[in-house]
């Protein structure tokens, strides 16, 4: 499922216009990404968290020359499902 699929299921859903539900879809991923961004975790209940984790230095390859490079730590979303998310796949 796409991003626009997704606005038409919960369009179809909830009665409200795709207009409003991309609007509020961007406004719930904005908001998730600032909180991010300043390091704090997003919890939602029964879905999932996002937080930020470290990620470190390590060496790699370039697959073009077999040369070895430094790749340098950094920091990366992560996204743990809830209990609801990872029963309902089941």
């Amino acid at each position: 499922m796409n991003k626009a699929q997704l606005i038409g299921e919960v369009a179809n859903q909830t009665g409200l216009t795709r207009k409003a539900v991309r609007q509020t879809l961007d406004a719930m991923t904005s908001a998730i990404a600032r909180a991010l961004a300043q390091g704090e975790k997003v919890t939602l209940v029964g879905f999932g968290s996002f937080k930020v984790m470290r990620r470190r230095p390590r060496r790699g390859r370039n697959p073009r020359t077999g040369e070895e490079i430094q790749i340098p730590a950094k920091d990366v979303p992560k996204f743990e499902a809830g209990k609801r998310l990872k029963e309902a796949v089941s």
